[in-house]
């Protein structure tokens, strides 16, 4: 049975990172010109997308974000503000971008970990669902906008995610403490993502 060191986490996590990516994926659909209906479409997609795929794998059924109305609250707060700051959210430099993507994709990593090992998936396992948790809305999200997927990209941006629960697992097979693990992982994954983008950092392509 989880600790509930390791419920109060993953719940932290996941709501925190629900509202991280919602913010993104609405200022996603302002950028490409959708209206009020779209942008919130979009935030729900990019914020709960990577949830529901990991909560299905997992057999965590129904998935949180159908069964408590925190999630559904926090995308549609997130979408409100962003459209109601429409003239000023347009004027966010591109790196606030890479900001709030990092931050979201450390966040849901950590989220799907967690949960995954709580349900006891095995680790070898549990890694992939972290990272499909960190990268899966921003994937449907570039889907529906008709762009390559971030996460097919040569860009490091699953390998962050990857990174991050693999120190989560390793953390808990030394016993170390949760909340300091998932600080850990988090900035890893964070750190990561940023330097990637400010060093123009990817991993090696077929070519």
């Amino acid at each position: 049975m989880p600790g509930l060191k390791s419920v109060a986490i993953t719940r932290v996590a996941d709501l925190s990172g629900t509202f991280v990516f919602a913010v993104e994926g609405g200022l996603v659909g302002l950028q490409v010109g959708l209206d009020p209906v779209g942008v919130l479409v979009l935030a729900f997609l990019t914020a709960l997308g990577g949830g529901l795929i990991r909560d299905v794998l997992i057999g965590s059924l129904p998935p949180a974000a159908v069964k408590d109305w925190h999630y559904g609250a926090t995308v549609l707060i997130a979408a409100a503000a962003v459209w109601g700051l429409n003239a000023s959210i347009l004027a966010i430099p591109a790196e606030m971008m890479i900001i709030l993507d990092a931050a979201g994709l450390s966040l849901a990593a950590i989220a799907g970990t967690e949960k995954a090992l709580d349900h006891g998936i095995h680790p070898f396992v549990a890694l992939f669902i972290g990272t499909v948790s960190g990268a899966g809305g921003g994937t449907l999200r570039d889907v529906v906008i008709n762009e390559v997927p971030r996460v097919l990209r040569t860009d490091i941006y699953a390998s962050a995610a990857t990174a991050a629960a693999c120190m989560i697992i390793v953390a808990r097979k030394l016993g170390l403490p949760p909340r300091l693990a998932a600080i850990g992982a988090g900035a890893a994954c964070f750190g990561l993502r940023i330097l990637a983008y400010r060093y123009n950092l990817h991993l090696p392509t077929g070519r």
